[in-house]
């Protein structure tokens, strides 16, 4: 690519969704390539430096609403082919570091621009079968989400360079936003295909080269994403995928002198414990590391004696059991006050009634499909049988559970009288909303219990009409999320328009999809050129002592 010219990426715009209405060309687009992948068991293999390995050690991916349905088996990565995904970033970093910005950015928006087209159905129908999410809810993550990701973080990028410091006479300051040395590690999560792509993406925009782990449950989805990044013309060894398990990659990865930082999206848990490592390995490493990670999340709605009761009802629906409540955002505990909940519970139950659940690949009428595996059908089964023996819980809807054809959990509606109960303060990660109704002469005490019952900080939203009454949760409530909605659910942040990202034990709230993350993956170096360096060594003061 040229260096005669400075390019300006194209001005970025949020792709529009697609309505996969009946008639609508998209919808038979999808159902023929859903047909198509439906009837192909892949065998997904480690791509280090461009090369297929496989390591013969396999594992199933299954599609949760169908388990018997297996999609894929791919090959796990052991100590030696980590040691091999180290040295590949290492070799490929020179070359990809020393490319003009436009260039590693035009990979990217040729891949948004792929996206758009023709590789639209085969993303959307790879998520919607490995993680069962219905075609709206595919469109919102595996399409539109990851197009805008490419297409702002490019933008971001340009900005983030056009930063420059200014100049006195004879002498000319720049600034350079170098990659950091050594390699990124991505860890990525199941429940979004688009955090998947941003996660290995955005280190290796700005110059930076990759080591990907995608979660063992969704290697299936994700493969698509690299077949298309490779479609796009992103270079051998930039971005390594190094499906396995978590200690096997992990390990080995911290270990390395040449780490450089980790970009994460997952539990809680794991991402104390690998802090803790990085921590105890701070000697061995040629730089401190960038830390940068989004975890749990304990997400709430609050609603005011003045809140607009349909609206919020719709909120609460749509917040906690869109994707089967597996959004790091879903909405999973609220509080509502005595003058309403009458009316709120009425509608809610109504709205959950109406939910149909099922297959969201055959059947594009279904709200929504499985959770992901086995382990989290056990895990929120753990929380409903909890629940119903619990004296201070009872179950308004849903509470049951059926494994055997997938991993179905109702849509559960939960109210409970101890504002502390396990199911207000632990992550459930499910279909599950739990309530407590609390009385509208106490809505301070309630205020303050949203604020410090949960460890987590961050999604949260407020229904109120009285504006002064939005005004006093906004800062009541100022620390409590990351991403705060007023009169909306609090899922479904839109990059460009809301960053997203959390803080207390929710993260380190870098706000994926701008320039605040995208400024964690480079080192600037500030440069000084004097165009009349001085040829003496002494000064004005110096010529008398009078």
């Amino acid at each position: 690519m040229s260096s005669h010219a400075q390019f300006r990426v194209p001005a970025p715009y949020n792709e529009p969704v697609l309505s996969y209405a009946p008639g609508n060309p998209e919808r038979k687009a999808l159902r023929a390539r859903l047909a198509e992948l439906s009837g192909e068991e892949l065998e997904i293999p480690l791509v280090i430096g461009g090369q297929e390995v496989r390591t013969g050690k396999l594992a199933d991916v299954r599609c949760p609403h169908r388990h018997a349905h297996r999609l894929a088996r791919f090959h796990q990565a052991g100590p030696a082919e980590v040691q091999a995904a180290i040295a590949a970033a290492r070799a490929a970093r020179r070359e990809w570091a020393a490319l003009p910005f436009a260039a590693r950015a035009a990979v990217f928006l040729k891949a948004a621009d792929l996206l758009a087209g023709g590789w639209r159905p085969t993303l959307n129908g790879a998520t919607m079968l490995n993680q069962s999410k219905t075609p709206y809810q595919a469109e919102i993550d595996s399409a539109c989400e990851i197009i805008d990701f490419w297409r702002y973080n490019a933008a971001f990028a340009e900005r983030i360079y056009d930063e420059q410091p200014v100049s006195s006479p004879g002498q000319w300051n720049r600034v350079e936003y170098r990659p950091l040395e050594g390699f990124v590690f991505a860890v990525t999560p199941f429940n979004f295909t688009s955090i998947a792509a941003n996660l290995p993406t955005a280190p290796a925009l700005m110059g930076n080269t990759v080591l990907w782990k995608p979660a063992s449950s969704t290697a299936y989805s994700n493969w698509f994403i690299l077949k298309l990044l490779e479609a796009a013309g992103l270079p051998p060894g930039v971005i390594n995928f190094v499906p396995g398990s978590g200690r096997t990659v992990g390990d080995p990865v911290l270990a390395s002198p040449e780490f450089a930082g980790i970009h994460f999206t997952g539990s809680t848990a794991t991402f104390h414990g690998m802090w803790r490592t990085i921590a105890e390995s701070l000697p061995r490493y040629k730089s401190y590391p960038r830390i940068v990670g989004e975890t749990g999340g304990k997400d709430f709605i609050f609603a005011h004696p003045s809140a607009e009761v349909d609206a919020l009802a719709a909120a609460l629906c749509r917040g906690a059991f869109e994707a089967q409540g597996q959004k790091c955002s879903a909405a999973s505990r609220a509080y509502v006050p005595e003058s309403l909940w009458p009316r709120v519970k009425e509608r809610l139950l109504a709205l959950t009634a109406s939910i149909q659940m099922g297959d969201p690949a055959e059947d594009f009428r279904v709200f929504m499909g499985a959770v992901i595996d086995r382990g989290a059908f056990d895990s929120i089964k753990a929380y409903l049988d909890f629940a119903k023996s619990s004296p201070e819980a009872k179950i308004h809807c849903g509470g049951k559970c059926d494994d055997s054809v997938g991993y179905f959990v109702e849509p559960t509606v939960v109210q409970v009288t101890n504002p502390h109960h396990k199911l207000m303060e632990e992550e459930i990660f499910g279909p599950v909303l739990t309530v407590f109704v609390y009385p509208d002469a106490k809505l301070d005490e309630a205020v303050a219990l949203c604020d410090g019952t949960s460890p987590y900080a961050l999604t949260g939203a407020v229904f109120a009409q009285d504006r002064l009454a939005v005004q006093g949760l906004e800062r009541a409530l100022a620390d409590a999320a990351g991403n705060f909605y007023v009169n909306d659910k609090p899922t479904g942040a839109v990059v460009g328009q809301q960053p997203f990202g959390g803080a207390r034990a929710s993260g380190t709230n870098d706000k994926a999809g701008s320039m605040w993350n995208l400024i964690r993956w480079v080192s600037p170096r500030a440069l000084k050129e004097n165009f009349a360096p001085p040829r003496a060594i002494g000064y004005p003061h110096q010529a008398s002592n009078d």
